[in-house]
């Protein structure tokens, strides 16, 4: 079976499968169906026997002819076949057909119990000729004592003759039937498979390019239809992985550009004419900031493309309270220069399976966001939660809010929104992204609940133990 997945096709193992189950099928059916004819013979001659045995008991009480005289003249050609014997209640032979010859049937010393208790016998014995013969032995009972034993055969030559030649028939026709089934198996199988080839061609035609070619459907509710459903479905998804990753590839370009561009006018402007030691200073720190801004994207992006992977080797039982405590600390230095307030709301106990750096850093991406889009005089609460199997992290601001249209693209990497497009408080547009990929690694969500100058609301939900 592993050989034939791997050298021959579909259809082919198709018709094999096919034309085997077949033939296993004809084979049970032939041997079954011999079996019953057998059966059904072998009845058809036991009441055969048990009529010539009546007859026989009575043609023996009829004066004149001899048994077989009076058999002949009264069953004719059918006496041909037929044999029989008469014994006395010591089992010691009488009359017989011409037949027998100098042969005798068997008495067995079953037939003889059965015969003593006025039963009768039908079994199938072999002569001194080797000859099978099916027998049967009929006691003659009068006033309840045997006085007579009747047993009469029937060679089962004929039977025997009429059983091979139909084995001989099933024997030559069912190689026939398998053949004709695998033929015509082959021929459905081609049919059947003609839409997956077409949709195998199809297939062949879209490349990583043209990502926007789909496989039509037929229209027939089938599993084929089904089948297109499904490829045209992750066709969809590659379509928007290969656009996001465009994406994400233009905007890291972008992102890294712009300092590299400042970096390189400092340096061409400086090296113009010559500087003195301040001057000097000024483009070794202004170049240094950007270089620290290179690097913060750098580590940002690395982390976004690594989070789910290095998040799934360190796990561990992690209480959430103290880095609910240490986000706080952060958002408090954060946002002492901003005028805005940062407090703990309601706080419950709750622990969950997973990073504790790497959770760490998704609620402090959180609570710098807030700090960021915060204006002055507002504030932000940090609170903790466990309801329903669930731990809950909420951060809560009263800043500028999120459109709905804006609320699911903010988790996007590079994305700053208008009123957040400067570099100097929009960032890099990483930190989101990160704070999400971070809590899907550890099987939670993170959700956002806002709008335009009424605050956000960013909730992460993570399995509770």
């Amino acid at each position: 079976m592993i050989a034939w997945g791997r050298s021959l096709s579909v259809r082919t193992q198709l018709t094999l499968w096919y034309s085997s189950l077949l033939l296993v099928i004809l084979i049970l059916i032939g041997a079954l169906s011999y079996r019953v004819l057998a059966w059904s013979l072998t009845q058809d001659l036991d009441a055969s026997l048990g009529t010539f045995a009546r007859v026989l008991q009575e043609a023996d009480r009829w004066s004149g002819p001899s048994p077989e005289d009076a058999l002949r003249d009264l069953l004719g050609p059918e006496m041909a076949d037929k044999l029989f014997q008469l014994l006395d209640p010591m089992g010691r032979p009488g009359s017989r057909s011409s037949a027998l010859r100098q042969r005798r049937l068997p008495l067995s010393a079953q037939a003889w119990r059965n015969a003593a208790r006025g039963e009768r016998t039908v079994e199938t014995v072999v002569l001194t000729s080797g000859e099978r013969v099916r027998v049967l032995t009929m006691p003659v009972l009068r006033g309840g004592t045997l006085v007579q034993l009747i047993q009469v055969g029937i060679p089962l030559a004929r039977v025997e003759d009429a059983l091979r030649r139909y084995l001989q028939i099933v024997l030559a026709l069912g190689p026939v039937g398998v053949l004709l089934a695998a033929g015509g198996g082959a021929g459905i199988a081609r049919v059947a498979l003609r839409p997956v080839r077409e949709m195998a061609r199809t297939a062949r035609r879209i490349t990583a390019e043209d990502l926007a070619a789909r496989i039509p459907p037929r229209g027939a509710g089938d599993e084929l239809d089904y089948l297109a459903e499904t490829l045209n479905g992750m066709l969809a998804r590659l379509e928007g992985a290969f656009d996001q990753m465009r994406r994400f590839n233009a905007d890291a370009a972008h992102e890294l550009r712009t300092p590299l561009t400042v970096l390189k006018g400092e340096m061409e402007v400086a090296l113009r004419s010559e500087r003195s030691p301040a001057e000097y200073r000024r483009v070794l720190g202004t170049s240094l900031e950007e270089v620290e801004r290179l690097i913060k994207v750098s580590e940002d992006l690395l982390l976004l493309a690594r989070a789910p992977s290095e998040v799934g080797l360190r796990r561990a039982r992690v209480d959430l309270e103290p880095l609910v405590l240490e986000a706080l600390d952060a958002g408090v230095r954060l946002a002492s220069g901003a005028g805005v307030s940062v407090s703990l709301g309601q706080m419950t106990p709750a622990a969950a399976i997973g990073d504790g750096p790497a959770l760490r850093r998704a609620m402090l991406n959180l609570v710098e966001n807030a700090v960021k889009y915060t204006l002055p005089g507002g504030r932000i609460t940090l609170s903790l939660g466990q309801a329903d199997g669930l731990a809950r992290i909420v951060v809560e601001d009263t800043g500028i809010g999120i459109d709905a249209a804006d609320q699911e693209r903010i988790f996007e990497p590079f994305v700053r929104l208008d009123e957040a497009r400067s570099r100097e408080t929009g960032g890099s547009g990483l930190g989101l992204a990160i704070a999400r990929s971070i809590v899907v690694a550890h099987g939670g969500h993170l959700d956002v609940q806002s709008a335009p100058k009424a605050g956000s609301r960013f909730t992460i939900e993570l399995p509770a133990v």
